[in-house]
């Protein structure tokens, strides 16, 4: 490390101990460090970035889903739970899901409380008919049902930030989390903390923690990586790469829906770009005008078939509709409006369409045009500086120009059926009403959760579980640290700064998705998956000992990339368990004819307990009544 501008603290350590311990400064990370801070807890929370702009949400969200707590939402939200439930065929997560409709809300007025702006303070869309003059909060999607709001996302993380040093969190920034910290005691193993490094300097921490809140990434670059093209995430950042998922596989945590799989990667590729400049275009430009080639424009339709004949009606449902879907949170929602983004090429080419295909601001009434290019464009974090601010500064002008664009809801680039990705309700980790895990001491929020939603839920599940880890650990005590572990993890995490001249991480990424695509890809077999399996147990055992860094920044990368072959090797195992196919799932196998048989209607969960991956097996709605189960956990919160 003699190029390296920070100080070399390569084999020093330092022993912290705190009541709570939050890993992943995202916004769910962050609203669990702040429930844990205010319900008087020593609170550490750890993050690989900069607090400031740090997560898939860091520099921005343009919407605010499920808050169906607002005083202009029309629907309840065991209503909302229950569609999302029912739309993905109880593959779902309803833990989640009514956590974030019943608490959405509260977290959005908790950072307007931090300082973030959430309403329409400067009457900008004063008159707007998806703005409520009382209030001044603004609805996006479904102006009936008012259950998503419009927000300016750039002030939420500067204010989430403030507010974690104003109550005092500890916070560890540029510190990368490796591994968790376990005891065991009578055969049942326990979180008592993590281990974690100073990405600048080397410098290891042993975190002793009574309770631990797992706040991390879902996993990406599993499918598709190029070292040359990383390009610009559309979606999630590319360092957001499940390091979470693996630290709890190798600690004992259970994970669920680890085979399922949708086409298209989101995330981390160099696939992934904003497409044709218009940036994140499955909710962000809802519900643009679309034209084509001739500028004759591509209509939607209503639930129904029915062509609608004003930009207005696009945002309301039809007669007997008490609602539709939409926000990001589904894939293919069946209470949505049909529109341009819902039918195919082929088919809009068959009825006389012609390519290419433009979004047309200029021919909607004003309020709208302002709406997207202005505030969703404008505040969506993958959009404000590369789309937005760009484009403004070299003269687009949404009331004169088209911007190309091959729909509001289409993939952004062409993806092979192999090429697959953890997206649309992913698999993760499994838990109780309390988002603890299966190990007591370890609690989960946010993309580390099974079949998670985006931000409102990211927050509103960061904050139950900072609150129930806080209660929690008034009760217990400190565990007591396996030093030959964190010696065994010291040397295993050190070691590529041992090797001169071995393989750069970026080799080992490359090699891990390509053995994704051709052994998990669209179509699955047990030889398939069997091979893909070996494969990767050859990686570990012959690439993995080359691997060099030549500083800590490198030696993170690769840690990363450890944690992808993790991650991939349970995904194929996962894959191996479920025997027959499943449409909900997304999950397709040669060997077999059967698709979704009744018997194989319910959630595998997978294992890793002393090196052997372990199978089991819990019904669909484990999770029971929502409304009643919830309030059965939460009857501090409902006094």
């Amino acid at each position: 490390m003699d190029q390296w501008p920070f100080e070399n603290e390569k084999g020093k350590r330092e022993d912290l101990d705190c009541d709570v311990l939050v890993l992943g400064g995202g916004i769910s990370g962050c609203f669990a460090a702040i429930a844990a801070a205010e319900k008087g807890m020593d609170t550490i929370l750890v993050e690989k970035g900069t607090l400031i702009h740090s997560g898939a949400a860091g520099t921005g969200i343009d919407h605010w889903e499920n808050a169906c707590t607002n005083p202009g939402c029309t629907i309840t939200p065991e209503e909302l739970a229950c569609a999302y439930i029912d739309e993905q065929e109880h593959y779902s997560n309803g833990i989640a899901h009514y956590i974030e409709c019943r608490e959405g809300y509260d977290r959005l007025l908790d950072l307007e409380r931090f300082g973030a702006k959430i309403r329409d303070t400067e009457d900008e869309f004063a008159g707007a008919p998806f703005r409520d003059e009382k209030t001044k909060l603004l609805y996006a999607y479904d102006y009936s049902a008012r259950y998503t709001l419009r927000v300016w996302g750039t002030t939420f993380k500067p204010a989430l930030l403030r507010q974690l040093k104003k109550l005092g969190v500890r916070l560890y920034e540029r510190c990368e989390a490796v591994s968790l910290l376990t005891e065991e005691t009578e055969g049942k193993k326990r979180g008592i903390g993590a281990l974690a490094m100073d990405t600048h300097t080397a410098k290891m921490y042993v975190i002793r923690a009574k309770e631990t809140v797992l706040a991390m990434s879902r996993p990406a670059r599993i499918w598709l990586y190029n070292p040359d093209m990383t390009g610009l995430s559309e979606f999630r950042p590319i360092q957001c790469i499940g390091s979470g998922h693996a630290m709890g596989l190798r600690a004992g945590v259970s994970f669920t829906m680890m085979e399922k799989s949708v086409q298209g990667e989101f995330s981390a590729a160099g696939r992934s770009f904003p497409p044709y400049s218009t940036g994140n275009n499955h909710n962000t430009w809802y519900a643009a005008t679309m034209v084509d080639a001739r500028g004759v424009e591509i209509p939607y339709l209503d639930r129904d078939g029915n062509e609608l004949t004003s930009v207005e009606a696009r945002y309301y449902p039809v007669k007997g509709q008490r609602f539709f879907l939409k926000g990001g949170a589904i894939d293919e929602p069946k209470y949505e409006y049909r529109g341009p983004e819902t039918m195919s090429f082929d088919k809009l080419i068959e009825k006389g369409y012609r390519l290419p295909f433009y979004a047309d601001l200029s021919s909607m009434p004003e309020y709208e045009r302002k709406a997207i290019w202005g505030l969703m464009v404008g505040q969506e974090g993958k959009t404000k500086i590369p789309v937005y601010e760009e484009l403004t500064k070299r003269g687009f002008d949404p009331e004169k120009h088209l911007l190309q664009s091959y729909g509001t809801g289409w993939q952004s680039a062409s993806f092979l059926p192999q090429e697959r990705q953890l997206f649309g309700a992913p698999g993760g980790i499994i838990t109780d009403w309390d988002l603890k895990t299966n190990l007591d001491g370890i609690y989960a929020c946010g993309d580390q959760l099974y079949g998670m939603d985006c931000a409102g839920a990211a927050c509103a599940t960061g904050h139950y579980a900072g609150r129930h880890a806080a209660d929690a650990a008034r009760s217990c005590t400190h565990g007591t640290v396996d030093e030959a572990f964190v010696s065994s993890e010291i040397s295993r995490l050190y070691a590529p700064l041992e090797k001169e001249d071995g393989m750069d991480w970026r080799e080992l990424n490359m090699a891990i998705a390509k053995a994704m695509q051709n052994y998990c890809g669209g179509l699955k077999n047990d030889e398939l998956l069997k091979e893909g399996i070996a494969l990767l147990e050859s990686y570990r055992r012959d690439a993995v000992p080359e691997l060099s860094a030549l500083n800590p920044h490198e030696l993170m990368r690769t840690h990363e990339v450890l944690d992808i072959l993790d991650v991939a090797e349970m995904i194929l195992h996962a894959c191996l368990m479920r025997r027959t196919s499943s449409r909900p799932l997304c999950f397709e196998r040669t060997d077999t004819e059967l698709f979704d048989p009744e018997e194989d209607r319910r959630y595998i969960t997978i294992t890793k307990d002393h090196g052997k991956f372990a199978e089991g097996s819990v019904c669909l709605d484990y999770y029971g009544d929502l409304k009643e189960n919830y309030e059965k956990h939460n009857r501090e919160e409902n006094a």
